[in-house]
């Protein structure tokens, strides 16, 4: 069975009761079943973390890499400004493993600021705007 990472950035955590009207009323914990269900429902292994540090990020990106593992990334905040973790998202290529960058809301509907991404230019592909199921949809198409 094949391993996806899927790694999440900083205030994910708060996900249901930071701003419901963007983010949706769905909790973390429900984010993560969501994903670790229609993962097996795939055929595959969702290994779901979340942290609200750049290093540790980058870690796991790095883990990735070593293990030879896809990625799902919602860099949040780190999305518009953190180029070590572009820098580390640019290795997943040459490693040959995807990254798909996700978001709850669309970016692009939202304030100037967050119409940027560092991450997209090095992204296997960008999914944006379907709530949670913006990671399944990218956990089917690793899947395909």
């Amino acid at each position: 069975m094949a391993k996806v990472l899927i790694l999440n950035g900083p205030n994910l955590s708060r996900l249901g009761s930071r701003e419901p009207e963007v983010y949706g009323s769905a909790s973390y914990t429900d984010l993560v079943n969501a994903c670790t269900s229609k993962a097996q429902d795939l055929g595959l292994s969702a290994d779901v973390r979340q942290t609200n540090d750049e290093a540790e990020l980058i870690s796991w990106i790095h883990e990735a890499i070593d293990s030879k593992i896809d990625v799902i990334l919602n860099p949040a905040a780190f999305t518009h400004y953190s180029y070590a973790l572009r820098d580390a998202c640019a290795m997943l290529s040459a490693a040959d493993c995807k990254l798909i960058e996700v978001h709850i809301s669309n970016p692009h509907s939202r304030e100037e600021f967050r119409h940027n991404s560092v991450i997209s230019a090095v992204a296997t592909g960008v999914i944006a705007g379907f709530g949670i199921d913006s990671y399944l949809l990218a956990l089917t198409q690793l899947a395909s």
